[in-house]
């Protein structure tokens, strides 16, 4: 039986330019950049360029909106009569397209290596702008050039080939890669897959391709020169007694004095236990800073670090194809006009991120002056939901910004998620923040004693008699936060 009724429900539906928003105030500048460039090469109307003053002035002034759906249904019902001056000005503007496109030649355009230029601050010379550097021996070409130095069969050259080609990042070898497994690739025996092993172990940097940790640091002592004999015993026979700190275990065991022992793993300490990240170069791992903030004349100034983002704009020849009453069908018509729309919507929502993003970074900087101003031990208690009330925004759109974004201050570079931190009362009803009382315990740590460090109940005690009142299990989880280890692995000789 069929029924008919009514209801009543809200719903919450963004548009198409609030999801458009959205999605680049979550993007850190790098990525705004490259999402910048994809659409440049998506988007046909849009290019580079800024607006000509004139230009904005005549459309803002002009009562002729570009070529709606309307005037082409007016246009369907009677087609309007045009001058021979008209006439021949439209087959022009038809032909110089269409002469500018078979012109292009895209192949060298797009092949063209040294078409591309970096954009500099406007406020450095270009000498002293760090280009990228152009090529980069990786991890795995340098190992497989010493690969073909080396004395090896046409089977074990192969063998290396596959091992080397299965390395993991930090230069260990995948936990996954088992020498069982390539030994029935290559139909042979796991002997010959760890005689090869052995040989790119020592290649440079030693230690590569190990397959845990006292593996790598065997490697290296064992290449070292000098005596390192009492260090060998250790990592060998006692690298779990030395991974725990259990030094009298291992004075116990191998009857030697404690200074002995500290030479043997002041020799330890030496070496590399991650050999592959020696092969990663610096420039690949800083941090760009999406804003700057800086002291002029007693102020502190917030600029967005935006110098090579460039300026957007909509196609001249694009927008008079929809104004003049050309020869144009209607498919064409419509697929200009949706990029038009779709141009003009990436352009304002690029505008309104830069101003989103100061509004955030100026408000933080409010609340948290003092920071600015004389250091983070000065950090206030800070929630996001302040700052949405300050700008009036939601709390979901601050959260965008703060996420995965950088600031560069005086004191260094910060992630915006540092600003905000939850607060304690002390004794004396003073509200600090949580990460005032993370920065005491990181500098107790380092002033402890490293034959005796503190353990949690002991920071805790002297955090209390200090007027912070924070319990032991509180203590463990700040120092976990702070990638801080149990007192006994902070123990030294």
């Amino acid at each position: 039986m069929i029924q008919l009724s009514q209801s009543m429900r809200l719903e919450l539906k963004l548009s198409p330019q609030q999801i458009l928003l959205s999605t680049l105030l979550q993007l850190p500048i790098l990525s705004l950049e490259q999402k910048i460039q994809t659409e440049l090469e998506l988007n046909p109307v849009l290019e580079e360029g800024v607006e000509d003053e004139l230009e904005q002035l005549a459309e803002t002034e002009s009562s002729e909106p570009i070529d709606t759906a309307a005037e082409e249904e007016q246009e369907e019902r009677k087609e309007p009569e045009r001058t021979d001056l008209q006439k021949n000005k439209a087959d022009l503007d038809i032909k110089e397209l269409s002469a500018a496109q078979e012109d292009t030649d895209w192949e060298n355009l797009i092949n063209d290596e040294d078409s591309f230029e970096i954009r500099l601050p406007r406020d450095k010379n270009e000498e002293d702008y760090d280009r990228p550097e152009v090529v980069i021996e990786t991890m795995t070409e340098h190992l497989l050039e010493q690969l073909r130095f080396i004395s090896l069969n046409d089977p074990d050259q192969k063998i290396g080939e596959y091992l080397i080609l299965n390395l993991r990042d930090d230069g260990y070898l995948d936990e996954s890669v088992k020498l069982e497994n390539v030994a029935n690739i290559f139909e042979t025996d796991e002997k010959s897959i760890e005689a090869v092993l052995k040989k790119i172990q020592f290649f440079d940097p030693v230690g590569i391709a190990s397959r845990n940790l006292r593996e790598c640091l065997l490697v290296q002592l064992q290449a070292a020169e000098g005596q390192q004999e009492l260090s060998l015993t250790i990592i060998d026979r006692h690298f779990e007694d030395f991974k725990n700190k259990r030094f009298e275990k291992i004075i116990a065991d191998l009857h030697i004095s404690e200074a002995q022992l500290r030479e043997a793993v002041e020799n330890i300490s030496r070496l590399n236990p991650k050999p592959g990240e020696a092969m990663y170069n610096a420039k690949h791992n800083y941090i760009v800073p999406d804003f700057l903030v800086e002291k002029v004349d007693n102020e502190f100034m917030v600029t967005l670090n935006d110098w090579n983002i460039p300026p957007l704009r909509i196609n001249k020849t694009y927008k008079e194809l929809l104004r003049t009453k050309t020869r144009v069908d209607k498919e064409t018509k419509q697929y200009i006009r949706k990029k038009i729309e779709s141009a003009k919507w990436f352009i304002t929502s690029i505008y309104q991120r830069k101003i989103t993003m100061v509004n955030v970074m100026r408000a933080i900087l409010q609340k948290q002056y003092e920071f600015f101003a004389k250091g983070p031990e000065f950090i206030k208690p800070l929630i996001m939901r302040e700052i949405a009330e300050i700008i009036s925004m939601d709390i979901s759109t601050i959260s965008r910004v703060v996420n995965g974004k950088y600031v560069q201050t005086d004191y260094g570079v910060f992630e915006l998620k540092y600003f905000f931190n939850e607060k304690i009362e002390t004794d004396s009803g003073e509200e600090i923040s949580t990460r005032k009382i993370k920065t005491r315990i990181q500098e107790l740590v380092e002033k402890e004693n490293p034959k005796k460090p503190l353990s949690d109940e002991k920071l805790s005690e002297i955090l209390i008699s200090e007027g912070f009142p924070v319990a032991r299990r509180t203590v463990a989880k700040y120092r976990e936060q702070l990638n801080v280890p149990v007192a006994r692995l902070r123990k030294k000789i």
